[in-house]
């Protein structure tokens, strides 16, 4: 992790980062072989998905948002390998915070992840399928459909909107 990025460490972050950062590297296996970590996530979450969700290359950045949310005992979205049904997630988020869902728009369909910083011009977003892993990868905020936020009893405190400026390349496709 580059240390722009360390304060993701911090055990007070909220806890969908907590478990996304536990998953850091992840990584798709190329050809017809397939990372049981990343199908196993649709049986440990065991609805009607785990039936098919055979093979990491059927895309999984939806897979792993829900694993997150589904391991801090929120409930995903019903398809929640549908990236942008994760626009119906939680409450809109006015200004996108730490831990925070952001979903969108990519050529072929849309994209999600979790919030974990911006700049000028585009998010930091931790998540699933980026370049065939869990990485942290700047999108571009003029791609963005829908910020929600968790619903908390309590927010924590670290979960604020943070500028980073960090020498990430953009990602344009999110595969």
């Amino acid at each position: 992790m580059k240390p722009e990025f360390h304060f993701l460490l911090q055990p007070t972050m909220p806890k969908l980062i907590q478990e996304a950062v536990k998953l850091l590297g992840v990584v798709e296996v190329p050809g017809p072989k397939n990372n049981s970590v990343i199908t196993d996530w649709a049986k440990e979450i065991g609805d009607r998905a785990n039936a098919w969700y055979t093979q990491d290359s059927i895309p999984w950045c939806g897979l792993f948002v829900a694993i997150c949310v589904h391991r801090t005992g929120r409930k995903p979205v019903t398809n929640y390998l549908r990236a942008r049904d994760w626009a119906e997630f939680g409450e809109p988020s006015n200004s996108p915070s730490v831990g925070d869902v952001l979903v969108f728009a990519r050529q072929g369909g849309g994209h999600v992840g979790f919030y974990v910083g911006h700049n000028a011009t585009s998010y930091y977003v931790l998540g699933g399928n980026q370049s065939d892993a869990v990485t942290i990868t700047k999108i571009s905020k003029h791609r963005l459909l829908a910020a929600r936020r968790p619903v908390y009893t309590v927010r924590p405190a670290t979960a604020v909107p943070m500028y980073i400026n960090s020498n990430i390349a953009e990602s344009k496709t999110e595969q």
